[in-house]
C-alpha cells in the first residue's frame, strides 16, 4: 500500500524527466543521508519500531542543489542499504523506502505552488520550512497509518507525541541554508559546516539516548507504583508478571517461585499471546538460563543472544523458541531463589541493551519487595487460619470449608462433621505439663490423619479437640465413619516417657439433617459431643440434646435486666509503653457473673448479643463505664487512656458516630482519650470500606486500633487507605516468641510493616520477660499482658495502680500528668 501511494504521489511530481547533476554532489549528498540515515532514535509501540533520524538537513541541500529527483533517489538508495545492514525486515525496508518518496513527492508538490527556489531569497527560506514540515507531517501520518492496519488504532497520544519532531523540519533548514550561503562564498566553508553536521548528528544521538534514559525511569518509576498495590495472592502476582513484560516490551515474561506453606511451586507465564500459557525452561532446575541466574553471587541479570551463543545457549533458548533471554534471581520470604525471566523483544528491530538488563535489574528490587511482602501476608493468613502446633486447619478456616461445600449445592450437599474430644488432655496438661499435652496432641493429629477418609479436611479446634469433615457422606455414613476413627485412633503412646492411652470422644452432626451452614452445624456437633461423654464415646445431635440452645435464649431475654442489675461489669487491663514503662492505656474488658450460671464467657454473650440486636446497647453500657473511669482520672490530673472494642455489627448502626459523640461530650472526656479496637474483619468489610463511619470515627479525634491482626483478611494496600492509628498483634503470634524463631519472625515483619505504614503496634498476651524484651528489641511501641497485669476490676485496679505505680509530670505542653511503672 505505501508502494502504490509513493508511485502515485512520484509520478506528477517528477514527471519532467531526468535532470542532470554534478557526480560528485550526488555522492556527497548519498554519503550525508547515510550518515543521518545510521543515526536513529527507536520508539517502540507493540511490534512496530518507528525511527527518527536528523535527515531533514541532507533533504534541504538535495532540494536546493541537485533538484528533488536526486534528492528522492539517493535518500531511498540511503535508507535501502542503512536498513538492510542493520537487518531490518524487507517489509519495513520496502515502507521505509515508499515512504521516503512520499515524503519527497508532498514536499515537491508543496514547493510548486510556491516561488522558485533562491538560496539567497528569505522567502524561499520560508517556502523550504513549509516544504519540511509537510514531510514530517506526511511521516507521522504514514507511519500511523501503518500501526493503525498492523496493531490497531494506537490513539492520540501516539500522534501529539510525535509532534515536537516536526521542529527538527525548521531547525534542518536553517543548518542547510546556513551551510550553502557560506560555502557560495567560498568552498573552504565545507571544512566548517561538515565539522557542524557531525556535531549536529552527535547532538542528536545523545539527546535520543537522553529521552531513552528518561523514558526508561519513568517507566521503571510507574512499575514500582504499580506492583506496590497489587493483592496478595496469584492474580497480584500474575500482574506483577504482566507490569514486568509491559514496561520491557516483552513477547513473553516467565516467573517461577518456590514452594510456600502448604503450596507448590508456582510458574506464572504472561504473553503477547494469550495462547502462550506455558513454555519450556523456567520450570526446570537444570536449565542452563535458570542455573546461571540464580547461582549465588551472580552479577546481574543474565543475558543470552541467539547471534552470540554456544551450542548450549542455542540448545536452551531453541527449548524456548526465542531469539534472546534475560533471566534474574528473586528473593523469596522460603529462602530459596525464584526465577525471571524475560524473552523477546516485541519489536522488530530493537533487541534487548544495557538500559533494558539495568531496567530489569531496578524492577527487581520491586519485585523482590512486592513478593516478599505477599508471601509474609500469606504466612501470616496461614498462620490465621491454622493450628500452629498441629499445622491442621483451624475452626475459622474449618467454618470456610464447611460453607463453601454447602454453598457449592446448595439443594444437594452432604456434609458429615465429627468432634473428636481428647479425653483425659486436661489432666495431662495438669501432671506431666504443656509440653507433654502437645506431643499427644501431634500424636492424635497424626492418627486421625492417617485414618481419615482421603477427601476428609481433619482441623484442630480448641484444647483437645479436633474435628473432620466428610464431604459427601449421609448421616448413617458419617456415623459409621466416626465409629472407625474412634477405634483406629484407640491406642498407646509413648509420651514423655510415658504409655499413655489415647481415646476419642465423638459428636457427630451432618448437613442437611442438622443443618444449612457451618456455625449451626459445627454447634450441634459439639452438643453431640458433650452427650458422647456419658453415653459411650460417640453420639449424634438430636433436638433433644440442644440444651445449649436453650441456655443461650435465656440469656438472651436476660440481657438487659443484667446490665441494668450489674451483673456485667466491665474490667480493665494496663497497656504500657515500651520504651518509657508509661502506662498509656487500659483496655476495658466485659464480663457477666450470672447467678445461676456462674461466670459466661464474653464470646459467649457477645455473639448472643449480636444475634438477637443487642449489641449496641452493650456497647454503650461498656463505653460509658470506660469513659467515667477516664474522667475520674482527669479529675486527678492524670491523663489515661481507655480503649473500647467495637464490633462488626455497630460499625453498620447508622448512629454509631452520633452515639459515641454524646457519650464524649456526657463525661467531658477529649477524643483522643478513647481508643476503639476494631476486628480486622470489620475494617476490611466492603460495607464498611464503602462507608465514611471510620473517617467520621476519627474526626472525633479519637483514635482506631485494628485489634487481633493477621488472624483476618486485611492487606496492606486496604490499610493504606483506612484511618487505622495502631496494630494490636493477636496474642497467638507473642504467645510462643520466647520458644519459636518463626512467631519471632511473623511478629517482627508485622512490626516493621505497621512502621513503614506509619502505625504504631501494640502486643497483646505478653506473658514473660523474654518476650517483653524481644518485643522491646523489634521496637513495638506498647505492650499488654500478664506480665504487665491480668484483667481486674475497678477497685483491684485501684489497689494495683497504687501499689504498682508513680506519676510523672506533665510533658512540656501538655496537660496532664501520666502514670508510670515503678521498677
Amino acid at each position: 500500500m505505501a508502494s502504490a501511494v509513493a508511485v502515485a504521489a512520484a509520478l506528477p511530481v517528477h514527471s519532467a524527466g531526468w535532470q542532470d547533476a554534478p557526480v560528485g554532489l550526488v555522492l556527497v549528498l548519498l554519503a550525508a543521508f547515510l550518515l543521518t540515515e545510521s543515526v536513529q532514535f527507536d520508539v517502540e509501540f507493540r511490534k512496530q519500531t518507528i525511527s527518527l533520524s536528523p535527515t531533514e538537513i541532507a533533504v534541504v541541500v538535495g532540494l536546493l542543489e541537485v533538484g528533488g529527483l536526486w534528492t528522492a533517489v539517493t535518500r531511498v538508495a540511503a535508507v535501502v542499504i542503512v536498513e538492510s545492514w542493520q537487518r531490518y525486515p524487507a517489509p519495513k525496508v520496502l515502507f521505509n523506502a515508499a515512504l521516503a518518496v512520499a515524503e519527497l513527492s508532498a514536499a515537491l508538490a508543496v514547493l510548486t505552488l510556491l516561488p522558485p527556489l533562491d538560496v539567497t531569497d528569505p522567502i524561499a527560506w520560508l517556502s523550504l520550512m513549509i516544504a519540511v514540515l509537510v514531510t514530517g507531517i506526511v511521516s507521522m501520518v504514514g507511519v500511523g497509518a501503518a500501526v493503525s492496519l498492523t496493531e490497531g488504532f494506537p490513539g492520540w497520544s501516539f500522534f501529539t507525541a510525535a509532534v515536537p519532531n516536526l521542529v527538527l523540519g525548521p531547525v534542518s533548514v536553517v543548518i542547510g541554508v546556513i551551510a550553502l550561503l557560506l560555502t557560495r562564498e567560498t568552498s573552504w566553508t565545507w571544512a566548517l559546516t561538515i565539522p557542524l553536521l557531525v556535531v549536529v548528528v552527535v547532538v542528536f544521538r545523545q539527546s535520543a539516548r537522553a529521552v531513552r534514559e528518561r523514558r526508561t525511569v519513568q517507566r521503571v518509576y510507574d512499575f514500582a507504583r504499580r506492583v506496590e498495590l497489587v493483592s496478595a495472592d496469584e492474580s497480584g502476582t500474575r500482574e506483577i508478571v504482566q507490569a514486568v513484560r509491559e514496561l520491557l516490551n516483552a513477547d513473553r515474561v516467565a516467573l517461577w517461585l518456590p514452594p510456600y506453606l502448604d503450596e507448590g511451586p508456582q510458574l506464572l507465564v504472561d504473553a503477547a499471546h494469550p495462547d502462550v500459557a506455558w513454555y519450556d525452561g523456567p520450570g526446570d532446575p537444570d536449565d542452563l538460563v535458570r542455573a546461571r541466574a540464580v547461582v549465588p553471587g551472580a552479577e546481574g541479570p543474565v543475558f543470552v543472544s541467539y547471534g552470540r551463543a554456544d551450542d548450549a545457549e542455542r540448545a536452551a533458548l531453541l527449548r524456548r523458541g526465542a531469539r534472546e533471554v534475560l533471566g534474574a534471581p528473586v528473593t523469596t520470604a522460603a529462602g530459596e531463589p525464584g526465577y525471571l525471566e524475560v524473552c523477546d523483544r516485541q519489536g522488530d528491530i530493537v533487541s534487548f541493551a544495557d538500559g533494558d538488563r539495568s531496567a530489569l535489574e531496578s524492577m527487581l528490587t520491586h519485585v523482590n519487595a512486592a513478593i516478599r511482602q505477599q508471601q509474609l501476608l500469606s504466612q501470616i493468613r496461614h498462620d490465621g487460619d491454622h493450628d500452629r502446633l498441629t499445622g491442621l486447619p483451624n475452626r475459622q478456616r474449618l467454618g470456610g470449608e464447611i460453607d463453601a461445600l454447602l454453598m457449592a449445592e446448595p439443594a444437594t450437599a452432604r456434609v458429615g462433621l465429627v468432634l473428636a474430644a481428647l479425653d483425659g488432655y486436661t489432666d495431662v496438661t495438669d501432671t506431666l505439663g504443656h509440653a507433654a499435652s502437645d506431643e499427644l496432641l501431634l500424636v492424635t493429629a497424626g492418627l486421625l490423619r492417617e485414618h481419615a477418609p482421603p477427601q476428609a479436611v481433619v482441623a484442630r479446634m480448641e484444647g483437645g479437640q479436633f474435628a473432620v469433615l466428610l464431604p459427601g457422606l449421609s448421616l448413617a455414613a458419617t456415623e459409621r465413619a466416626a465409629r472407625r476413627l474412634r477405634e483406629a485412633a484407640s491406642t498407646r503412646a509413648r509420651v514423655a516417657g510415658l504409655d499413655l492411652e489415647v481415646a476419642l470422644t465423638i459428636g457427630v452432626a451432618a448437613a442437611p439433617v442438622h443443618g444449612s451452614d457451618s456455625g449451626t452445624l459445627i454447634q450441634r456437633a459439639d452438643v453431640a459431643l458433650l452427650a458422647a461423654q456419658g453415653s459411650g464415646g460417640v453420639a449424634t445431635y438430636h433436638p433433644v440434646l440442644d440444651q445449649q440452645s436453650l441456655r443461650r435464649l435465656q440469656l438472651g431475654t436476660e440481657l438487659e435486666a443484667a446490665m441494668a442489675d450489674g451483673q456485667i461489669s466491665v474490667v480493665f487491663q494496663p497497656i504500657v509503653d515500651t520504651r518509657t514503662a508509661d502506662i498509656v492505656s487500659v483496655e476495658t474488658l466485659v464480663r457477666w457473673a450470672h447467678p445461676r450460671y456462674g461466670d459466661i464467657s464474653p464470646d459467649d454473650f457477645i455473639s448472643l448479643a449480636e444475634q438477637i440486636g443487642r449489641i449496641g446497647l452493650l456497647t454503650d453500657h461498656v463505653l460509658d463505664r470506660a469513659l467515667d473511669r477516664c474522667r475520674r482520672w482527669l479529675d486527678q490530673d492524670i491523663a489515661l487512656s481507655v480503649a473500647v472494642n467495637l464490633s462488626a455489627h455497630c460499625l453498620a448502626e447508622p448512629d454509631i458516630v452520633e452515639r459515641v459523640r454524646r457519650a464524649l461530650r456526657r463525661h467531658g472526656v477529649p477524643g483522643e482519650l478513647l481508643t476503639l479496637e476494631l476486628t480486622e474483619g470489620s475494617v476490611v468489610d466492603d460495607t464498611v470500606r464503602n462507608s465514611t463511619v471510620l473517617a467520621d470515627l476519627h474526626a472525633l479525634g479519637l483514635r482506631l486500633s485494628m485489634d487481633d491482626f493477621g488472624t483476618g483478611y486485611s492487606s496492606l494496600s486496604q490499610l493504606r487507605l483506612l484511618p487505622i492509628d495502631e496494630l494490636k498483634i493477636d496474642k497467638s503470634f507473642v504467645l510462643g516468641m520466647s520458644t519459636s524463631s518463626n512467631e519471632s519472625f511473623i511478629a517482627r515483619s508485622i512490626v516493621e510493616l505497621a512502621h513503614n505504614l506509619g502505625l504504631r503496634v501494640v502486643a497483646e498476651g505478653v506473658e514473660d520477660e523474654m518476650t517483653r524484651d524481644l518485643l522491646t528489641q523489634m521496637g513495638c511501641d506498647k505492650l499488654q499482658g500478664f506480665l504487665v497485669s491480668r484483667p481486674l476490676p475497678e477497685d483491684r485496679l485501684e489497689g494495683w495502680l497504687l501499689a504498682r505505680t508513680g506519676v510523672r509530670a506533665a510533658a512540656p505542653g501538655a496537660t496532664h500528668r501520666r502514670l508510670f511503672v515503678r521498677t
